[in-house]
């Protein structure tokens, strides 16, 4: 199963990336994931059911320890011809 997730975290700043960003912009890129794009309003990844929840926990964790107050996101199974 295939798995994409999209998500954000708070709170936010447009002058300059928190460091939870940055962190949840780490924890994507060196997940075992594929089609990331990370932006400044909302990050996309696909992979493997497995690949993403386990990047969907370390983001989580890591995310909240670096001052996120808010993370916001939605995992949706992604059918192969949608890729």
């Amino acid at each position: 199963m295939r798995l994409r997730v999209e998500f954000t975290t708070e709170p936010f700043d447009l002058d300059e990336a928190p460091g939870h960003a940055v962190v949840a912009r780490e924890v994507i890129e060196t997940a075992d994931l594929d089609a990331v794009d990370v932006g400044p309003f909302g990050n996309t990844a696909e992979g493997g059911a497995d690949a993403v929840l386990a990047a969907v926990d370390t983001l989580l964790r890591r995310t909240l320890t670096a001052g996120a107050t808010r993370v916001t996101l939605q995992v949706n199974v992604v059918e192969e011809d949608d890729r």
